[in-house]
């Protein structure tokens, strides 16, 4: 077969644009991003945050605002989610936070609930309604033993 240097360049295109898909892909899944300076850096305290882990979405009615970047345990054992959100968003300082899931089992993500009051939330303020995450096994618990299944 005799050398052609259109399919090589050819070849060579589609071995560069597959690439291209891969090094894109691995940046999307692991979830790097540069989002430039700044943003409202708000927390919210919860009880039970189930599987929720850094990087995972905020999002207001369905659109990502922003995202997880840090969760600790605080002075009484409560957990302390960091949420980095877009700088320009306006929220009303009694908005509420509720892990929630994505799908029957999908991923977890913070969802927000804007209130009603005039004065906003600034950079470092604290969300004081949460609403904590649903646990499938306490619920399954909870039904077993109000039932009474377990003791036939």
């Amino acid at each position: 077969m005799q050398r052609s240097p259109t399919r090589d360049l050819t070849v060579g295109l589609f071995v560069a644009a597959g690439l291209a898909a891969i090094g894109y892909l691995s940046i999307q899944i692991g979830g790097l991003s540069y989002k430039g300076d700044g943003g409202l850096e708000l927390y919210a305290v919860f009880d039970e945050i189930g599987g929720l882990k850094e990087r995972a979405p905020v999002a207001v009615a369905g659109v990502t605002v922003g995202q997880v970047t840090a969760i600790a345990l605080d002075d009484v054992l409560r957990a302390r989610v960091t949420l980095d959100l877009d700088a320009g968003l306006e929220l009303p300082s009694d908005s509420s936070a509720a892990v929630r899931t994505s799908g029957v089992l999908g991923d977890q993500f913070i969802a927000l609930e804007p209130g009603g009051e005039e004065e906003l939330l600034v950079s470092g303020e604290e969300i004081a309604f949460t609403e904590n995450a649903l646990s499938l096994e306490r619920l399954i618990g909870k039904f077993v033993h109000d039932s009474g299944i377990e003791d036939e």
